[in-house]
């Protein structure tokens, strides 16, 4: 998988996994004090969060890939500086991911415009959703409230990642930083935004 890709772009993948592994450490405690004030669903609407990397990356990078080896390397370093989910939390990393992944393997990897980013940020949401549902038990909650939990995910994907990942990576885009790395010969060449 990473043959075709440049050391740089190695680099900057792993920099992405390990900052927002730190990020995603942060939410998880931001979390827990939103949800002992409105309960558990507190988690669903931030669930993007925890999904942005794959879309930086990929939005960036855009290669097979680079959506889920970030997100994978993010819950490493998380689960490294104490996430209390252990190792467990390494595979949910990989199932996002993968969920991101699908999106942009959808197009081929060719198309990273808007829609695809929030479509990318859906799948992930949806995958750690059903990956959700048979290891944290969900089946056991009233149907519409998982409804809701799936809904406010989804949206969360599509919104915080989604938008989110796209906006980030058009603003380091801004900087200069990124030339060399693919976004920035596709929006010079404007092809496959």
């Amino acid at each position: 998988m990473l043959k075709s890709w440049k050391l740089k772009e190695i680099v900057l993948m792993s920099l992405f996994g390990v900052v927002f592994g730190i990020v995603y450490l942060v939410a998880i405690h931001f979390g827990n004090i939103w949800a002992g004030l409105i309960g558990p669903i507190a988690y669903e609407w931030m669930f993007g969060i925890w999904f942005i990397v794959s879309i930086l990356s990929m939005a960036i990078i855009r290669k097979p890939g680079a959506a889920v080896l970030p997100e994978t390397i993010a819950a490493i370093i998380e689960v490294m500086l104490g996430n209390a989910v252990g190792p467990r939390l390494i595979l949910s990393g990989v199932i996002q991911g993968l969920g991101a992944e699908a999106a942009f393997a959808a197009t081929r990897y060719r198309h990273f415009n808007l829609a695809v980013m929030m479509l990318a940020g859906a799948g992930a949401a949806v995958f750690s959703f059903v990956y959700g549902y048979f290891v944290s038990g969900y089946a056991a909650l009233d149907p519409s409230f998982v409804l809701l939990m799936f809904t406010l995910r989804l949206l969360s994907g599509a919104i915080i990642a989604g938008i989110g990942g796209k906006y980030l990576a058009d603003g380091l885009l801004a900087t200069g930083a990124l030339r060399g790395y693919a976004i920035s010969r596709t929006k010079q060449g404007g092809a496959g935004a």
